[in-house]
């Protein structure tokens, strides 16, 4: 017979036309043909079936992102300034209207396919998913936070039901094992199996996550749990296709062990995993657990050795500039060496905004510079968004450039554009110099003005936590507070860089941190800061 494929793909046997004309068909093939008739209803029942089915789905998500949409809109900044928000909008965009898209192209809609291809365009892509996904970690690894807090949303200051799911779990700790990186893929599935444990529902499997997880733990070193996970796997799914093979495996090499070491077997711990279970791996950044312990307020104490009354505040008046007769700068100590001060006051709301307006369209990828080649790159270390403001884009980039050359007593027109960054969830800039090393004499070959002397650093926004500069040699930590400025010298008056001012921008754990800084250059500087005659003057 005809075979004719209907939207629910029910197929439908039909006899041939000619015979339906022909006066010799039989009672018997009549009888089919009652029968072919019946399931041609059934056909259609179930088409129909499906369809509601489908609208049901489409309508239950509509619903969904209506309320979504309806509170998200109603404060982008804020709803934003969640990290899981940030990661979810990412992952929606990314992964669930795609799956949208392919319910409704069951049956063509080519107004929904139009708007899809029109706003596919801007929209983030599995790598912007995958780095919303590393950035959740790097905070959870910065404040040290377990994965339970960011699943149920419980983050310093913020009050606001941001949850993440099973399924959301799962796909963190994916991101997590297809990096190699098991340690966040062990956090991540312990939690999405602890949910699921819970009685929540899901589209990944017990099967799934034991699967990812016994593995994860196994390349973290701990067989005896990565076997008992192993055979929750067993029992849980028996034909499982590795299962029982890396059973087996686990168990020869855990016997090798003891055996090599002559030691009984011990049970695996009952003790959930958690945050500090297993120690997290060493990377490229030696003052990492300095850096992050800053981030989050902590040791600053510990190395701090400046007694509080040898930091004062004062009106400063930029050595008698004109601009400032009438309205000193009000400045405070930050650390005393290398002096690091603090401005207030330096940018007004309105500025701020009508820069952050300046910038918006520009932000990309922030970069830096390439110390073989001298040229911009982008890099892991520097998470954040970043433009670069010309005085003829608008009258406020040269009254702020005149600004910090009337506080600074520096000449700026030898200084980089004026960059302005924004950091959303988990923007950093790990720990770095601003001036160029001996080792790479090129760095600013090209600009033709020297070494950065000295750096000044405008805070656009306050932030709800996290996103301080730190200093980790010094174990100072500066707070952002919207509206005041930071300055410090990177190089000592003979031209040597300042090893001491090596400094990081903390991750943002909730908000969102706009900075715009000014690298004043040497070229320019000759009568305003002259040279000193030994190497540390």
């Amino acid at each position: 017979g005809v075979v004719t494929r209907h939207p629910c793909n029910v197929v439908v046997h039909l006899a041939p036309l000619a015979h339906l004309q022909d006066a010799s068909v039989s009672a018997g093939q009549m009888t089919d043909l009652i029968h072919t008739e019946k399931e041609l209803v059934q056909s259609l029942r179930d088409y129909i079936k499906a369809e509601e089915s489908k609208l049901a789905a489409v309508k239950s998500w509509a619903n969904k992102l209506d309320a979504l949409t309806r509170v998200s809109t109603s404060d982008p900044e804020g709803y934003l300034a969640h990290p899981v928000n940030a990661y979810k909008l990412m992952k929606r965009l990314n992964t669930e209207w795609s799956e949208l898209e392919t319910l409704v192209l069951q049956n063509p809609s080519d107004g929904f396919i139009s708007n899809m291809s029109v706003h596919r365009q801007v929209f983030p892509d599995a790598e912007d998913e995958t780095g919303a996904a590393k950035a959740l970690m790097r905070l959870q690894d910065t404040y040290q936070l377990d994965s339970e807090a960011f699943s149920r949303g419980k983050l310093p200051g913020m009050h606001a039901n941001a949850l993440l799911t099973v399924d959301d779990c799962f796909d963190m700790g994916k991101t997590g094992y297809n990096d190699a990186d098991y340690y966040h893929a062990v956090l991540w599935m312990q939690q999405a199996l602890k949910q699921l444990d819970g009685g929540e529902e899901s589209v990944a499997s017990k099967a799934d996550i034991l699967d990812y997880l016994s593995y994860s733990v196994y390349q973290m070193g701990d067989l005896p749990r990565a076997i008992e996970l192993t055979r929750r796997l067993v029992a849980t799914t028996p034909g499982h296709q590795r299962a029982g093979g890396n059973l087996r495996y686990f168990e020869r090499i855990l016997t090798k062990q003891l055996s090599e070491q002559d030691q009984d077997q011990q049970p695996a711990s009952e003790e959930p995993i958690l945050l500090g279970t297993y120690q997290r791996p060493k990377d490229h950044l030696p003052e990492r657990e300095t850096y992050e312990a800053l981030c989050r307020g902590e040791g600053l104490q510990m190395v701090r050795t400046i007694h509080p009354n040898r930091l004062f505040c004062r009106l400063q008046d930029g050595r008698r500039n004109p601009r400032l007769l009438l309205r000193p700068m009000k400045e405070e100590d930050e650390w005393d060496s290398p002096h690091i001060v603090r401005y207030l006051e330096v940018l007004s709301h309105e500025e701020t905004e009508k820069i952050k307006e300046l910038a918006k369209p520009r932000l990309a990828r922030a970069t830096v510079r390439d110390p073989k080649t001298g040229l911009l790159t982008t890099a892991n270390y520097r998470v954040s968004k970043s433009a670069w403001l010309e005085e003829v884009d608008d009258p406020v980039i040269v009254r702020v450039n005149q600004r910090i050359e009337d506080i600074t007593g520096l000449e700026v027109d030898t200084a980089e554009l004026l960059q302005v960054a924004n950091y959303g969830v988990g923007g950093q800039y790990e720990p770095h110099y601003d001036f160029s090393r001996k080792d790479e004499p090129d760095a600013f070959k090209r600009l033709g003005t020297g070494n950065r002397v000295a750096t000044f650093l405008n805070y656009m926004s306050d932030v709800e936590a996290g996103g301080a500069t730190v200093f980790p040699d010094l174990g100072a930590a500066i707070w952002p507070r919207k509206g005041t400025a930071v300055f410090w010298f990177n190089l000592f008056r003979s031209g040597e860089g300042d090893y001491r001012t090596r400094h990081a921008a903390c991750p943002v754990l909730v908000g969102s941190k706009w900075v715009s800084n000014k690298w004043i250059h040497e070229r320019g500087q000759e009568f305003r800061r002259p040279c000193g005659l030994t190497e540390e003057e």
